[in-house]
């Protein structure tokens, strides 16, 4: 099923793992690599096709990234896009420079060569995705121009080596036939089958289970998010009991959390899960502490060491499993080497090395969305498998300032009513996370004929495609007033709820 793949070398443009969600959505396997992959490790894949990336530097600057020209002798079809159209280019011999007319965002694309396989059921004009402050002066020898826009050679084709390149992005969405094109190249260039389904992703990866753990036992610690969901519904799968879940309970979870938790999983699945209530030590520990890196730091500490604690007392389990997605294995190799990682793993981080556990991560090929789908096929609820993100130190970090069990069962409530009103107007999975937070603040307000002294809430409400930045969700006013007045009369604490109108950036989606 991997050979049957396309790779994408990755030259630190924001769009790669987009460029390889796009071909995974076509049925086709296709793999994030860094630009500095060795020649010899690339080939051994055997893929059908080879994308080069974007990326932010010039072809001509000192310390560019570059690749062996080798690469484009093996006989594989390689499309690049934007950088990687320039960086071919150079290698061939053609000119790259700065260009006077600099393009970012849509430019009208007219196609020269209309009968290329590139374009097949393309309109001759159509809107691209341009970002790009460098342009091609001189075509490389043995190339030619297939389409172009007013101010830049937009597309060329070496027929005798099988590479096309395109300075446009078609994998955004704003580029209209973007994603004909890019079928064009895997299934008719590259000659790809479609192989790729999650379907097959389970029922291969369980047997791989299988083998790898034998008879041996796996602890998992399960959060109640997505990635540790699945990654646990799918290890439960292949070896049933030989799995213990451990959840622990912070004292810092959304409303009912450990009880539904336990309910799904434990019932429903029949998995061996233990739920450690540690409420009292956490809240113990962050008693004094207003500063959020302060919390964030005591708040993992303490549940490496609840995880720790309880892992020792199964001395007889040989493997830890993680919830480790694709972005996090893509996002801890930096593009500038193997030395300058941009984002480590972070699902129980720090566990100390005398736990001398063998890594089990299923899920560490999949995408989000692929994550979703595989719980589902698994039989993971649709409100389990469609949560929005939730940090890792939970609520410690909504209640801004120091955190108190008084304070977490204000917020719990309050977010609960939020939450549950999303979902009965159908806008839960019209946003991309939504949730309150809880002020040090307090005002004055009035209930009944009493005055009161109580603390004031945010809702908060944002929509993304990838969280890198974000806009505020424009929620209907009937329903703000609807879920306003729900908070402030049935939770006892708050008296005065304001709706966070920042995108990200200036600010960022959570608050601490």
């Amino acid at each position: 099923m991997k050979k049957n793949s396309i790779i994408i070398l990755d030259f630190g443009s924001q769009y790669s793992q987009l460029i390889a969600r796009r071909v995974r959505e076509m049925g086709v396997y296709a793999e994030v690599v860094p630009f500095f992959e060795n020649i010899k490790n690339i080939l051994a894949k055997e893929p059908k096709g080879i994308i080069l990336s974007g990326g932010p530097a010039s072809v001509y600057a000192d310390g560019a990234p570059t690749i062996d020209k080798a690469l484009f002798d093996a006989g594989i079809p390689v499309l690049g896009l934007c950088y990687g159209m320039q960086l071919m280019t150079h290698l061939f011999g053609g000119e790259v420079a700065r260009a006077d007319k600099q393009e970012f965002g849509k430019a009208e694309l007219l196609i020269d060569d209309i009968d290329n396989t590139l374009y097949k059921n393309i309109p001759n004009k159509t809107r691209v995705w341009m970002s790009h402050g460098d342009h091609i002066t001189r075509i490389a020898e043995g190339f030619e121009i297939i389409a172009h826009t007013d101010s830049c050679i937009a597309a060329v084709v070496n027929r005798n080596k099988n590479l096309y390149a395109f300075q446009y992005h078609p994998e955004v969405t704003h580029s209209e036939h973007g994603a004909e094109m890019l079928k064009n190249f895997v299934f008719n260039v590259a000659d790809c089958e479609k192989n790729w389904s999650m379907g097959n992703y389970i029922e291969n990866t369980v047997k791989e289970i299988k083998e790898k753990v034998g008879d041996k036992k796996v602890i998992l610690g399960l959060s109640g998010g997505v990635d540790s969901s699945v990654a646990a519904a799918l290890i439960n799968k292949a070896i049933g009991k030989q799995l213990t879940c451990i959840f622990v309970d912070t004292g810092l979870l959304r409303k009912d959390e450990a009880k539904q938790v336990m309910e799904i999983y434990a019932k429903n699945f029949d998995m061996n899960i233990k739920c450690i209530d540690a409420e009292e030590r956490f809240l113990s520990k962050l008693a004094g502490v207003s500063d959020p890196e302060s919390k964030r730091k005591i708040i993992g500490k303490e549940f490496v060491e609840v995880f720790n604690e309880e892992a020792k007392k199964l001395q007889d389990a040989d493997f830890l499993a993680q919830g480790t997605i694709y972005p996090d294995v893509i996002e801890s190799v930096s593009v500038k080497g193997p030395s300058a990682t941009i984002k480590s793993h972070h699902n129980v981080g720090g566990l100390p090395e005398d736990l001398k556990f063998e890594l089990l991560e299923p899920l560490r090929e999949l995408f989000k969305d692929e994550v979703r789908q595989v719980g589902r096929k698994l039989g993971i609820p649709d409100y389990m498998v469609d949560r929005h993100p939730f940090p890792g130190p939970g609520l410690g970090i909504r209640i801004l300032g120091e955190v108190s069990k008084e304070k977490a069962d204000i917020l719990r409530e309050a977010d609960a009513i939020f939450i549950e009103e999303l979902r009965k107007a159908d806008l839960y999975n019209k946003v991309s996370q939504a949730f309150v937070v809880l002020l040090p603040v307090k005002s004055v307000g009035v209930m009944g004929d009493e005055r009161t002294y109580e603390y004031t809430a945010v809702l908060r409400s944002a929509n993304t495609i990838d969280f890198m930045t974000a806009t505020w969700s424009h929620l209907p006013f009937e329903f703000l007033e609807k879920v306003s007045n729900r908070i402030l009369n049935e939770v006892k604490g708050i008296n005065r709820l304001t709706y966070d109108i920042s995108s990200k950036p200036p600010a960022t989606i959570e608050w601490e």
